[in-house]
């Protein structure tokens, strides 16, 4: 372990985890019913587990022990009473945990280390390639792109005391923090109603007003005053926004929602610039300055507060009157002051009267089924249908006009309805406030030129499109023809002269979390790979500019984990122009949830994607030999993850033995858990996200490991174990792909659900997947030389074990509970007990998702 190394683990230790030892404490002389036993009783629970699952007995005999040894309840309601205490300690004990970490950051992460823009200075220094970092920075950017994808089960309420909980462990107010746990003992962690797409937006605006809007002006400030970065060129970081945007599976999201976040996004920009103007008031009181602040400042107020001031005022107007007023200062009082003109400066140029971008996201399917309500209200060709591809694409490229007969389908009205209020949004929030629209599920380029004439049926002249039309790739299948599509679409005269107009740049986004659950985890991280290559390579030989936007989630079955260091391990067969990826869930309350932490991960993202240009001779590019290793691999891994995938049982022991049925009934977010209506649960239907989560709730977490270790020992069969050895010594790209395998394998506990590894339905399964895990653990070790999983994290493992175990008590009530219901199910036994464990089976998620926020 290396000396940094050392100094973070021990830091860890004392800052959270001997903290969590003495905090935890405060927990049982909380002035609330019973809280004092219910801790005590806890810890008895955790130490039976422990002990029981050594004897390798199942959660209901270890339940049951604990009940006669442990507790004088004999009867059943007793029994679950206490069971749904002890998830609500837990919840709470999880969220002192993520404080404890949080107000830690800066103590165990070196702020100014690898990866940081510090040390990307003195690398910069030492190297002498001012000239070449300048180059980068003036075409290079991040974009942020915040989504409400339901991966954490903390409500508002909680995220905030967590955020005032850290900020009194820094400050070692003891007084504080007590009445922060008081709070948190009476704050409800479930809602009785799932949340609407506005109330997402508001959750998550939050962020933008309190987390990114300081750290990106931090982070900006630096650039300019150390490499002049962004000096009248576009800012070298955005933020996105889809909740409100993101229609893809929900049906909640209209666009009365969409205008409704649009304008709550563009008032918390604007309160944040009054907020600052009233600051800068008070120390900038000279002559010339002051009134025109003070008439600023109206204006700001105006806007906020009285109707019929909206447009009022713009960013390029509150620019210029700050550059102005930054002349005066310079010039006329010796810049006293100047940089706090400089930081708001630097804030307007990031965020406008945006503050982020609101993406607008629809399934390609849809889009589909409305072409054929044009075609029977007789807008397009009676013969469109059985037309080719190009044929249609080239008769939608035709189209000039608005449509004149709308189909009276509500979906036909409420797409275009969408459309028609990008144009308020740029109206009133700027041209940026939104103009990119995502289409999900795409595998053609008829899907692109669809949304094309979308817009041109929808009353936007074909010339004024001043939108970026972005295909999402996610399926291995899809990732696999992206760049076909891309050349049909490159080759299309009327797409390509739209490209011209957008700058003869394109975006392309490509989803993690459905080609894992398609594919597995090596053939979705390699088909991405390779999709970026080729898509590069195309739209390079059509002279556009590609841009990758990367859909990825938490844990590392979701593209998660070690983001930084995908992204500085890429090399230069992949355009590097922009860093583009979503943020989401448990990853923007883990990775951006305080100032420090959101400046500390942003610049890494920074550091990735400048070093991946700049340090070249790093040689990180996959060679050919490397690369036919990998594609070995993923096809050996994809044959083994196919086979268990195809099992006829595959998705009936998921439903059977996880809490996936009851992931709708947890309100965390206001999207379906699945596409369709459709009674019968298939996998195809799925989303990703509870797909996922249901396997990190059994603690088998399969879509982060599953057939890599099947791979290695068909690699090792045929002789290239040192191929293998080689190439993990020297690709990043590959060494991370291990990294994350890891970090998912950690977080699996296999005695959990070792009681079904007889059952006569899903015992081969379960032994499928422990088989494949302990393979796989062999030859991880085999290839890093450890023995000991995350053994070059020592501090994201230290975590990793000790939430573990606070949640092992969830988990073990979680198996129980399921285990009832599905026996009363048998036993066609209908009461109120069983709707009892229903409910606590749905409410262990809480604590067991929350805990696992480190996986991003």
């Amino acid at each position: 372990m290396s000396h940094s190394s050392s100094l973070a683990l021990t830091q860890f230790k004392n800052l959270v985890g001997i903290k969590f030892q003495l905090y935890n404490s405060l927990f049982t002389s909380l002035p609330f019913h019973r809280i004092e036993k219910t801790g005590i009783m806890l810890s008895l629970l955790l130490t039976n587990c422990e002990e029981g699952y050594r004897k390798k007995m199942s959660p209901v005999e270890i339940l049951d022990e604990f009940f006669s040894r442990h507790t004088a309840y004999q009867k059943e309601q007793e029994q679950i009473d206490l069971l749904f205490r002890f998830v609500q300690y837990v919840e709470r004990q999880v969220v002192l945990f993520d404080a404890l970490e949080d107000a830690a950051f800066t103590e165990v992460n070196d702020m100014s280390g690898s990866g940081t823009l510090k040390h990307l200075e003195s690398e910069v220094v030492q190297q002498r390639i001012d000239a070449e970092l300048a180059a980068k920075l003036s075409n290079f950017g991040i974009r942020l792109v915040l989504t409400a994808h339901p991966t954490q089960f903390y409500p508002g309420t909680v995220l905030g005391i967590i955020n005032d909980l850290s900020r009194s462990i820094r400050e070692n107010n003891v007084n504080q923090i007590n009445m922060y746990l008081q709070q948190l003992g009476k704050t409800a962690f479930f809602k009785k109603q799932k949340p609407t797409p506005y109330d997402e937006a508001i959750s998550l605006v939050w962020y933008l007003e309190n987390v990114f809007y300081n750290a990106c002006g931090r982070i900006i400030s630096f650039l300019k005053n150390q490499f002049a970065a962004g000096e009248g060129g576009k800012p070298v970081i955005r933020m996105g926004f889809w909740p409100g945007g993101d229609r893809d599976g929900n049906p909640f999201v209209t666009a009365d929602i969409t205008k409704k976040v649009a304008d709550a996004l563009r008032g918390a920009a604007l309160k944040c610039y009054y907020m600052d103007v009233r600051r800068l008031r008070r120390r900038l009181t000279f002559e010339g300055v002051e009134n025109v602040l003070q008439e600023l400042e109206r204006k700001l107020y105006d806007n906020l507060f009285i109707p019929g001031h909206a447009v009022d005022i713009s960013s390029a107007e509150i620019l210029s009157t700050l550059r102005k007023l930054r002349e005066v200062v310079i010039y006329q009082h010796n810049s006293l002051f100047v940089h706090l003109l400089d930081g708001l400066i630097n804030r307007v140029e990031v965020f406008g009267l945006y503050f982020a971008s609101l993406d607008i996201r629809q399934d390609s399917s849809v889009h589909g089924r409305i072409m054929e309500q044009f075609v029977e209200s007789g807008e397009l060709p009676a013969d469109y249908p059985s037309m080719s591809e190009l044929e249609k694409m080239k008769c939608l490229g035709a189209l000039s006009a608005s449509v004149v007969n709308i189909p009276s389908d509500p979906m036909v009205k409420e797409t275009l309805a969408s459309i028609d209020v990008i144009k308020y949004i740029q109206q009133y929030n700027g041209e940026e406030g939104s103009n990119r629209y995502i289409i999900s599920q795409c595998n053609s380029a008829l899907n692109v030129m669809e949304v094309m004439a979308l817009f041109v049926m929808g009353g936007w002249k074909r010339s004024e499109i001043n939108i970026d039309i972005i295909p999402l790739f996610e399926t291995i299948d899809d990732l696999t023809r992206a760049s076909q599509v891309m050349k049909m679409l490159y080759e299309d005269k009327v797409y390509i002269t739209h490209i011209r107009k957008r700058g003869s740049v394109q975006t392309i986004m490509l989803g993690f979390s459905d080609g894992t659950k398609d594919g597995g985890y090596l053939m979705a991280n390699w088909s991405i790979y390779k999709a970026k290559v080729e898509l590069t390579s195309i739209s390079r030989e059509y002279g556009v500019d590609v841009v990758f936007f990367d859909g990825r989630g938490g844990p590392p079955a979701r593209g998660g984990g070690k983001t930084h260091k995908f992204y500085s391990s890429l090399g230069q067969k992949i355009s590097n122009k922009e860093i583009q990826l979503t943020i989401q869930g448990q990853t923007v309350s883990s990775n951006f949830g305080t100032i420090d932490a959101a400046q500390f991960n942003i610049e890494q993202l920074l550091h990735a994607g400048i070093s991946n240009d700049l340090f070249s001779e790093k040689n990180i590019t996959l060679s050919a030999e490397q690369e036919d290793i990998i594609n070995e691999l993923a096809k050996e891994s994809l044959d083994v993850y196919t086979e268990l995938k195809n099992h006829p049982y595959f998705i009936e022991y998921l439903s059977h033995v996880s809490p996936l049925r009851f992931y709708t009934e947890t309100n965390i977010g206001s999207r379906p858990a699945k596409r369709g209506s459709g009674g019968r649960l298939m996998l195809k239907d799925l989303r990703a996200i509870p797909f996922v989560g249901s396997w990190s709730q059994l603690k088998q977490n399969l879509t982060g490991y599953y057939g890599v270790g099947s791979a290695f020992r068909k690699m090792e069969q045929d002789g290239r174990w040192r191929e293998v050895e080689l190439l993990y010594r020297e690709s990043p790209f590959f060494k991370t792909l291990i990294d994350n395998c890891e970090m998912a394998m950690k977080k699996c506990f296999f005695p959990l659900t070792a009681y079904i590894s007889d059952h006569p339905l899903y015992g081969e399964i379960w032994n499928k997947i422990h088989d494949e895990f302990e393979l796989t653990m062999s030859y991880v070790f085999k290839l890093t030389g450890k023995n000991e999983l995350m053994a070059d994290y020592p501090v994201e493992q230290l975590s990793i074990q000790m939430r573990e175990r606070i949640v092992l008590p969830l988990t073990t009530i979680q198996q129980y509970a399921i285990s009832k219901v599905r026996m009363m199910e048998e036993q066609l036994v209908q009461g109120p007990s069983k709707s009892a464990y229903e409910k606590l089976a749905m409410r262990c998620s809480f604590g067991i998702i929350n805990a696992g926020r480190n996986s991003a």
